[in-house]
């Protein structure tokens, strides 16, 4: 007899409220049917880690865990060695320091937010406070990226897509998307700021603030003019909303899965 449970897999962080508001998303889900749920971590944040959380599904007999990537792409070296780590996959395609969790039950791995609708929406809810003329604005979406053949890829498409939804939800004239890794940052805030006289709001594309959106990003803007509040994804009502859907379609494939 099968008995799923779900772990919702992130960073981590030093910083409290992002504990917290993962940790207030995962009390407000409506399953369709109960299930036993824990907020794993990759560091930061002690008795919380992704072993901790596998450990306590299985104590409550859990034989098939669901678990849900909460990262912002696919093209994060992190959901990469967590998906082999945790059995998922057999090898990572980079070399990886994390050590083989030790995992009982059957395994079903999700994807990370990429270029989901609701993110969308939340990209949006987080900016439209500092828009005051959309017709004459640019969103330009921030992200982390990576150095590496395969993952920048991923990274690009995922936010390049997420660019298109977000100038659809939000009637701005353009959207655009620029990386930290490899840096397009004041590239592209000078292009549409200076070359297309456009005005530009940052949007970055994390879900907790810490060092990358409070110094790294204002960083690299310097001396250029552009809108910025450092608001990220996260605390919003939609990640709720996002969960609930990546369980069911992790709930529905381990249905399908034979004993």
């Amino acid at each position: 007899m099968k008995k799923p449970g779900v772990l919702i897999i992130s960073h981590g962080s030093q910083e409290k409220t992002w504990v917290e508001s993962v940790d207030d998303a995962v009390s407000r889900l409506n399953l369709p049917e109960p299930l036993p749920v824990e907020a794993g971590f990759l560091e930061l944040v002690e008795g919380r880690l992704i072993q901790d959380g596998i450990n306590r599904l299985e104590a409550q007999g859990v034989t098939d865990l669901l678990v849900v990537p909460l990262f912002v792409s696919s093209g994060s070296t992190h959901v990469d060695e967590i998906e082999y780590a945790i059995g998922a996959k057999d090898a990572p395609e980079r070399e990886t320091d994390l050590e083989p969790f030790e995992v009982k039950a059957q395994v079903h791995f999700g994807y990370p937010v990429d270029n989901d609708p609701d993110i969308a929406v939340m990209v949006w809810d987080k900016v439209k406070a500092l828009s005051q003329q959309p017709e004459q604005e640019t969103i330009l979406l921030i992200g982390h990226g990576s150095i590496h053949d395969g993952f920048r890829q991923r990274w690009e498409a995922g936010i390049s897509s997420l660019a298109q939804r977000v100038q659809e939800v939000s009637g701005v004239a353009h959207t655009d998307y620029a990386l930290l890794n490899p840096d397009s940052v004041y590239d592209k805030a000078k292009y549409w700021s200076e070359e297309r006289g456009s005005r530009v709001i940052v949007a970055p594309l994390f879900l907790s603030a810490g060092y990358f959106t409070m110094k790294v990003i204002p960083g690299r803007l310097k001396e250029l003019d552009f809108a910025y509040s450092g608001e990220t994804l996260l605390p919003h009502p939609l990640l709720g909303t996002w969960l609930e859907r990546q369980i069911q379609l992790l709930l529905e494939r381990c249905n399908e899965v034979k004993v």
